[in-house]
C-alpha cells in the first residue's frame, strides 16, 4: 500500500499479474475443469525470457533437502521470541479454526478444534528442527488446492513430496517464475474464499456484525495480519461488552390468545395486574450492568402509580456478581421504604444457589422467590385481590 501510494508501481509487474488473475478467474468460472492456475503459472512462466519482460521472479531454489538441527536461542532472545511466539498463536489460532470452519461447512464436515491445534503445533515443532517457517493454516494454499479438486489431506503430502523432488532434481525449473503471478494466484484463492451472499445476510439480519466483519478485513488488509486480527478481536470483545452492559429490558403482559407472558412492546394491548410490574432483563447481574437494572427499577417505582410488587423474569439472568448483590441488597431496602417489594420468578438454581451465599435472603424475603411467574402472579393476586386490566 505504501509503494502504491508512493507511485512504486511497475507497469509490466501489474500487466503480468493482471493477466495471471484474468486467466485464472475467466477459466474458472468458463471452464472450471481446466487448470487455471497451472496455465497461468505455465504462460507466464514461458513469457519472462521469450519476452524480455524484466520483472522480478522466484529464482533458482536452494538445491537439496534441509537438514536436521536442534533449535537453540540465548536467555536474550526468549522475551523476543516469547512475544513472537504468542503472535504466532493467536494468528495461528484464528486462522486455522475460521478456514477449517469455513470449508468443512461447504462439505457438511466438522471440525474437531483441539486435533487443529494439536495438528499445528506437531507441524511446528517438526519445522524447528529444520529452521523452517512457523507453521500456520493458508486459507489462500486451502482455496487453491481445491479448487484444483483436492479432497483430502492426501493433497499435502503429495504437495510436499513434489517441493522436495523440485528441491533435489529441478531447483531451476520455476526460476522464472514471476513474482507477480504468484500474487494472482494468492488474490484468486482469495476472492474464492470472499462470500459475498453471507456479508449480504450479515447486513440484513445483523448489521453490527457485518461492520465487524468489514472492520477485520480492512485492519488486515490495511495494517498486515496480526495487528488486523488483534483490531478485529478488541472490536468483538467490545461489542459482547456492549450487549452486556445494555442489554434488552421488557415489560410483561398477558396477551389474548398467547399461553405465558409476553414483551408489551410486541403486545401493547397485553393486559396487566395493578400495582404490581412484570420485568425482564436479558442479560446476567454483573458490575458493568446492574446500574442499568438499578436505574430501570428506581424509574417503575417512580411512575407507575400504587406499584407494591416488582416481579423480576430471571431466567435469563445466567449470573449475579458480588457488585450486584451489593447493589440489589441496597435497592431491596430502597424499595421497602416505599412498600415496594423486589420478587423474583424463574431464577435458575445455580444463580439462587448464589444469593443464597451472598446472604441477600437476609434482606429479599425468602417467600419472595417463586418457581414460575404464573406461581408469582397468583401469590400477588391472593395477596392483593386484584384483577387482570387492560391498559388504557
Amino acid at each position: 500500500m505504501r509503494g502504491i501510494a508512493a507511485g512504486k508501481v511497475v507497469p509490466t509487474a501489474v500487466a503480468v499479474g493482471v493477466f495471471g488473475l484474468v486467466v485464472m478467474l475467466v477459466l474458472g468460472r468458463l471452464a472450471p475443469r481446466v487448470p487455471g492456475v497451472l496455465l497461468a503459472v505455465v504462460l507466464s512462466t514461458l513469457a519472462v525470457p521469450l519476452l524480455d519482460l524484466g520483472v522480478r521472479v522466484v529464482g533458482t531454489l536452494p538445491q537439496g533437502l534441509p537438514t536436521p538441527e536442534l533449535p537453540s536461542a540465548g536467555l536474550d532472545d526468549l522475551a523476543v521470541l516469547a512475544a513472537g511466539a504468542i503472535g504466532i498463536t493467536v494468528v495461528s489460532l484464528t486462522d486455522t479454526i475460521s478456514t477449517a470452519s469455513a470449508f468443512a461447512a461447504r462439505t457438511g464436515r466438522e471440525v474437531r478444534g483441539n486435533q487443529e491445534m494439536v495438528g499445528i503445533g506437531a507441524a511446528n515443532v517438526a519445522a524447528s528442527f529444520f529452521q523452517g517457517f512457523p507453521v500456520s493454516t493458508s486459507g489462500s494454499r486451502t482455496a487453491v488446492a481445491q479448487q484444483a479438486g483436492a479432497r483430502t489431506q492426501l493433497t499435502g503430502v503429495v504437495g510436499a513430496v513434489a517441493i522436495g523432488l523440485l528441491l533435489l532434481i529441478a531447483p531451476g525449473l520455476l526460476k522464472n517464475l514471476p513474482q507477480p503471478t504468484l500474487a494472482a494466484v494468492v488474490i484468486a484463492a482469495a476472492i474464492s474464499l470472499a462470500d459475498l451472499p453471507a456479508m449480504a445476510s450479515l447486513w440484513r439480519r445483523r448489521k453490527v456484525e457485518f461492520w465487524l466483519a468489514v472492520a477485520a478485513f480492512l485492519g488486515v488488509a490495511v495494517l498486515g495480519v496480526l495487528p488486523g486480527m488483534a483490531i478485529a478481536v478488541a472490536l468483538s470483545v467490545l461489542n459482547v461488552f456492549r450487549r452486556v452492559w445494555w442489554p434488552y429490558q421488557a415489560v410483561l403482559g398477558r396477551a389474548d390468545g398467547v399461553d405465558g407472558f409476553h414483551d408489551t412492546r410486541t403486545y401493547p394491548d397485553a393486559a396487566h395486574l395493578p400495582g404490581l410490574v412484570l420485568f425482564r432483563f436479558d442479560a446476567p447481574l454483573v458490575f458493568a450492568n446492574v446500574r442499568v437494572f438499578r436505574d430501570r427499577l428506581r424509574e417503575f417505582a417512580r411512575t407507575e402509580p400504587g406499584l407494591r410488587w416488582i416481579v423480576i423474569a430471571a431466567e435469563p439472568i445466567t449470573d449475579v456478581d458480588t457488585t450486584a448483590a451489593d447493589v440489589l441488597e441496597e435497592l431491596d431496602r430502597e424499595l421497602n421504604d416505599a412498600g415496594i417489594s423486589l420478587v423474583f420468578a424463574e431464577m435458575k438454581t445455580p444463580v439462587h444457589e448464589k444469593v443464597d451465599r451472598y446472604q441477600l435472603t437476609r434482606v429479599i424475603d425468602p417467600a419472595h422467590f417463586f418457581p414460575t411467574i404464573d406461581d408469582a402472579v397468583a401469590a400477588y393476586r391472593r395477596e392483593t385481590g386484584t384483577t387482570w386490566t387492560q391498559p388504557s
